[in-house]
């Protein structure tokens, strides 16, 4: 369909205002992440309220998304879904929007943002360490983490439990693997565990490391094995935490992730901190894959998670090795 001039005229001046152009470097981009309102303003080092009425025009134009987690709106960049002319636009100035003079500035303070946030988040599992069992709910039977554990085996060895939290997934290996290290980005978290799990040992040399998925505490080609159990979606980025994965494994380590299937329980973003309500499985062995893993597999899990009285939710195992060099 052939642009009308007033068309053009409204685009182009839409996207040439300063500020407007540094939002979009940071919403676009391959490693963009969704900020709030409040985060952009302080990436930007302007007021919120500077920022908030740049952004009316953008989301006025449909170049917004927007997706609600508790009280806050998180942004991204979709310039694709208002179609027609900005698809066009944007596809010519994505590239060119890393040269901004501002934009490494801008860079910079969104990655203390990203710290910021991190902390708080790892603040707000530190409250609940103590109560999280309860809160946090618990399984139909069971089986889910023995199904993924026993793809673990031979399990003597050195092993790591991803995003522990109070010690549920790490329990079964106590007495079995040589040396077991336990990971959590909340001290709280690693603290109860500890508590939980150092009396009953068994011979098992633990180790309690605070530490985030998409920076693991862990040496290179250390594992010989890994676990997470409801930890990716709590994460940021699936293709960072996953090469992190395949980073510390040994070649032909093995990594098993026990994950919620697609839910519509809103509540627990603000209640358990999720990131995500669920995960679609084809996803998951995507990034394993782009990873560097080799045969990832999916497996059906006999049991549910229930994390309230009125939720009763579909799990599933990734299973996956890191390739053996000749």
């Amino acid at each position: 369909m052939p642009l009308t001039e007033p068309d053009l005229t409204a685009g182009l001046k839409l996207l040439a205002h300063p500020v407007r152009l540094r939002i979009l470097a940071l919403l676009g981009g391959e490693d963009a992440v969704e900020l709030a309102v409040g985060e952009l303003a302080k990436a930007l080092g302007l007021s919120q309220s500077r920022v908030s009425n740049q952004l009316r025009h953008l989301r006025e134009a449909g170049l917004l998304a927007e997706r609600h987690q508790g009280t806050s709106c998180l942004l991204r960049l979709a310039p694709r879904q208002s179609g027609g002319l900005f698809a066009r636009l944007w596809s010519h100035i994505d590239t060119e929007l890393a040269h901004l003079p501002e934009h490494s500035a801008d860079r910079a303070r969104l990655v203390r943002v990203l710290t910021e946030r991190g902390d708080q988040a790892g603040a707000f599992f530190d409250r609940l360490a103590g109560e999280w069992d309860y809160r946090a709910g618990d399984f139909e039977s069971g089986s889910g983490r023995t199904s993924a554990l026993l793809g673990l085996f031979p399990r003597s060895g050195t092993y790591a439990d991803i995003g522990c939290g109070t010690g549920y997934m790490s329990r079964p290996l106590l007495g079995v693997a040589d040396k077991l290290l336990l990971v959590d980005r909340s001290q709280g978290m690693l603290d109860e565990a500890r508590r939980r799990l150092a009396p009953e040992s068994r011979g098992t040399a633990l180790e309690f490391h605070q530490g985030s998925s998409d920076a693991l505490p862990i040496e290179s080609a250390s594992l010989d094995g890994l676990v997470a159990g409801l930890l990716l979606h709590h994460v940021e980025d699936l293709d960072v935490a996953l090469g992190e994965f395949c980073r510390v494994l040994k070649p032909g380590g093995a990594a098993t992730v026990l994950e919620l299937l697609p839910h519509r329980e809103e509540w627990m973003r603000e209640a358990l901190g999720d990131r995500h309500l669920g995960l679609e499985p084809r996803d998951v062995l995507a990034a394993f894959e782009r990873a560097g893993f080799q045969s990832a597999k999916l497996d059906d899990v006999d049991d549910h998670y229930r994390p309230g009285a009125d939720s009763d939710l579909s799990l599933f195992l990734v299973r996956a090795k890191t390739p053996v060099h000749p």
